[in-house]
């Protein structure tokens, strides 16, 4: 079996037993438990120094913004909206109090701006670099489930939120979770599936389609037109193509949705952009000339 973080997860979710109060279990950006009649979604993220952020550069404002960021990404792919959350944090010894309270001042300010109070959580402290890690806690409305992976069907129409592509100049910081946008989404069409983009176009693409059983088709020139100005800056650094940035940066944190609406209102959704389709297998780019060769389901991934 390869080494690897989706490697090592796909084997998680064979070890997942379906049963009573669990209609998600893992292998989806949030679980559910079923409480009374309602489904919390319940997702968690770890943050490593050096990984996801760098101490001796980032402020800790930064930090506790992404940590609580993250999550929120990862309920926004639901189409759910957050209800609480409890953080823990490994802190490196040192650092002193000043950081931690200004790294939860950070925490706090993201989790205000959509009214998700932090309720709890665990402090640690040790001689290594810090890790940071926020739990949340969410619900859809309650006459709407909330969005899989695993709807996606051949002929649906594959959009993404926003720009790829070279989120490590400072994006994967500053990026605004999607919650408001998945719920006006949610409300005005039909959504087969979602996911949001933490590890890069290609392989969050690929979760889908393997989730839910199909291929797809990417079209490379409706792709460059999602390029982030980012992409081009760091092409113009590194000599390489700004696609493969789009395609394969991790951290954008925008959404990909799949929808059976062949054209979405870009004044209702702004920054919406098409940029494939589902098929029934195969995954594949298609190039301006019309070619198609296989694409690499690639993307950031942790090694193990």
């Amino acid at each position: 079996m390869p080494d690897g973080e989706s490697a090592f997860l796909t084997w998680l979710e064979q070890q997942d037993v379906a049963r009573d109060g669990v209609p998600i279990g893992i292998g989806d950006d949030c679980a559910a438990v079923r409480i009374g009649d309602r489904d919390v979604l319940v997702t968690t993220d770890m943050l490593l120094d050096g990984t996801h952020f760098d101490s001796q550069h980032h402020t800790p404002e930064q930090i506790g913004r992404k940590a609580v960021a993250c999550s929120l990404s990862d309920l926004a792919a639901m189409a759910a909206r957050p209800v609480g959350a409890v953080a823990a944090a490994g802190l490196t010894q040192g650092r002193g109090i000043e950081f931690a309270r200004r790294m939860f001042l950070g925490m706090k300010g993201m989790a205000d701006q959509f009214d998700c109070p932090i309720v709890g959580g665990d402090t640690t402290s040790w001689s290594q670099p810090g890790a940071v890690c926020v739990t949340m806690f969410g619900l859809c409305p309650p006459d709407r489930s909330p969005v899989p992976r695993s709807g996606a069907q051949p002929g649906d129409a594959i959009y993404v939120t926003g720009p790829l592509g070279g989120s490590i100049l400072g994006r994967h910081l500053t990026f605004e979770p999607r919650i408001e946008l998945a719920d006006r989404l949610a409300q005005a069409i039909e959504l087969h599936a979602m996911i949001d983009i933490s590890d890069g176009l290609a392989i969050d693409l690929s979760r889908i389609c393997q989730a839910s059983g199909v291929g797809a088709v990417l079209d490379a020139s409706q792709v460059e037109a999602v390029i982030s100005d980012d992409a081009r800056r760091l092409s113009d650094e590194d000599g390489g193509d700004p696609l493969r940035h789009a395609l394969f940066d991790g951290e954008d944190f925008e959404l990909l949705v799949v929808t059976p609406i062949q054209a979405l209102d870009e004044s209702a959704f702004v920054g919406s952009r098409r940029v494939g389709q589902i098929a029934e297998a195969d995954f594949l780019l298609r190039h301006k000339d019309g070619t198609t060769n296989p694409l690499d389901p690639g993307g950031y991934e942790h090694p193990l």
